[in-house]
């Protein structure tokens, strides 16, 4: 694990680091909605206005955009600290906002996620709209790889790391359900 400076604190870290970015990506969908003057509840793995809908049918377009944008958003930021620190904890970060999205829309199917939900409402195809947020997000996994030096190996582990990860957020998301 020497390569990918994968140590037991940034194997501890990921999973504040999952919850963080789904929470993160929640938020926005939370706070376009919000900012639109709907009133929105805010979950794991949810965010929709209280009374199930929204005052405009536009505002569902920009919650919509919301979640995906804060995602990619999350991925700059920690691009531009990795740049500056090198630090592996900052690359996670990076990393968990693009595994998240791949992870979502392979695993939970491109026709149930955001990307798909923003493609509906605008004369775009759904495959185009995901593509667009997944080259974009592929885009600055590649560039954070490249400053921290990390090999095809290497990103394997975060990759594994990245599904320990993602299915404990599931897991916890689930069982918050059936309570």
């Amino acid at each position: 694990l020497k390569e990918s400076q994968i140590d037991w604190k940034v194997i501890i870290s990921f999973i504040p680091i999952a919850f963080l970015t789904y929470l993160f990506h929640e938020l926005g969908h939370w706070a376009f909605g919000e900012m639109l003057g709907n009133d929105m509840t805010l979950t794991l793995n949810n965010s929709t206005p209280k009374n199930g809908c929204f005052i405009h049918e536009s505002h569902a377009l920009w919650s919509a955009i919301g979640g995906p944008l804060f995602t990619i958003i999350q991925a700059g930021i920690f691009l531009l600290i990795t740049g500056k620190t090198k630090s592996v904890f900052t690359y996670s970060m990076l990393f968990m906002a693009v595994f998240s999205r791949f992870f979502s829309i392979v695993f939970g199917g491109i026709n149930r996620q955001d990307e798909a939900r923003i493609a509906s409402m605008l004369p775009i195809n759904h495959y185009i709209m995901t593509a667009t947020v997944l080259i974009i997000l592929g885009l600055i996994w590649w560039k954070g790889n490249r400053i921290m030096e990390l090999n095809l190996k290497a990103s394997g582990y975060f990759v594994v790391l990245g599904v320990v990860s993602m299915l404990m957020v599931i897991g916890v998301n689930a069982t918050i359900r059936i309570r």
